[in-house]
């Protein structure tokens, strides 16, 4: 009876694991959203509702790019750090040096290209781990941003060393990115949406896409077939890279300053939605589905909480916990 009992008991946990597994986290997404319509009068509100699918959008992008950087079974730590040179790189443009829209948005992209491949230049032709090569990318591009702007945020009008103020500022076509609607949706999570989209289609359907995935599977095996693995590499990290800049310019947009340091926070919230969206739907890999489930847990999360008024130290708490929740389920299935 003893023995029927211990098989019984250890069928369940068979049965329950890969559920949730596959599951879990559009549970806990939906008990999360469940609990906060029940505790926050406003949470079920459409302003509240732009407000998180544009703080999502740039975790998002964020997330996205980490997620290439897995799929190549590398890890790409810099990335906050280029969205906060981003955020800085678009606003220069604007209110220092009264560029246009185009220039607002090459200089972004720019600068994500050029970190994506000094990370790639360090990881994959000097052989650093990556880890430790994009750390130290990141304090690197951290004290960039910050040596060029003395520390201050970049805003309209804001004060000039040589006496004087600004005379650019954040125009309206830019500002429409983080802050405009189509359709009463915002632009952010349009733009969101159909990128999630292509990147997927990407990513499962074109030849390319399963070179970054067979790359990332078995080096070696992919090597000795022919795949040109340093190459996937490389495009991995300036993907993550541009995908960090690109976020940057969201960020810029939406709270319409160059703010110092802004990315900082975005870094913990995209490898949370990257690691998390591996087990959506029992994908076992890094998918751009699953990363965008990610985000969106993170980013209910985090609104609800806000508007809990939990501090935003305790709020890291509980992202560390859930990152450690879908590792740890993760190796449970893979045991």
């Amino acid at each position: 009876m003893m023995e029927e009992a211990v098989v019984i008991k250890t069928k369940k946990q068979r049965s329950i694991l890969p559920f949730l597994y596959k599951h879990g986290t559009m549970l806990v997404i939906l008990a999360v959203t469940i609990y906060f319509s029940i505790a926050v009068d406003e949470f079920l509100t459409y302003s509240n509702f732009s407000d998180i699918l544009r703080s999502i959008s740039i975790v998002t992008f964020v997330a996205i790019g980490i997620t290439f950087s897995l799929i190549v079974d590398g890890f790409d730590l810099s990335v906050g750090s280029t969205v906060s040179l981003a955020t800085i790189g678009s606003a220069a443009a604007l209110v220092l040096f009264r560029q246009e829209l185009l220039v607002a948005l090459i200089i972004p992209i720019v600068i994500g290209i050029a970190v994506g491949l000094i990370n790639s230049f360090l990881v994959v032709k000097v052989k650093l781990p990556d880890l430790l090569a994009t750390l130290a990318v990141m304090y690197i591009v951290n004290g960039i941003h910050l040596t060029y702007t003395k520390g201050y945020s970049i805003y309209n009008s804001m004060p000039l060393e040589g006496g004087g103020t600004a005379t650019g500022k954040f125009i309206p076509s830019f500002l429409f990115i983080g802050q405009g609607s189509l359709f009463s949706i915002p632009f952010s999570a349009l733009l969101m949406i159909i990128t999630v989209i292509l990147v997927h289609l990407f990513l499962q359907y074109t030849k390319p896409g399963r070179l970054f995935y067979m790359t990332g599977g078995n080096r070696e095996a992919a090597r000795l077939s022919g795949i040109p693995v340093n190459r996937y590499r490389t495009y991995a990290y300036v993907l993550s890279g541009v995908f960090a800049a690109i976020a940057g310019i969201i960020l810029a947009s939406r709270i319409g300053t160059g703010q110092v340091s802004a990315g900082a926070p975005l870094l913990m919230d995209g490898v949370a939605a990257a690691f998390i969206g591996i087990s959506v739907f029992g994908a076992g890999k890094p998918n751009v589905i699953g990363t965008f489930f990610g985000a969106i847990l993170i980013g209910i999360l985090l609104n609800g909480l806000t508007m809990l008024n939990v501090p935003y130290y305790a709020q890291d708490i509980i992202k560390g916990a859930i990152l450690v929740g879908a590792l740890a389920l993760s190796h449970l299935q893979k045991k």
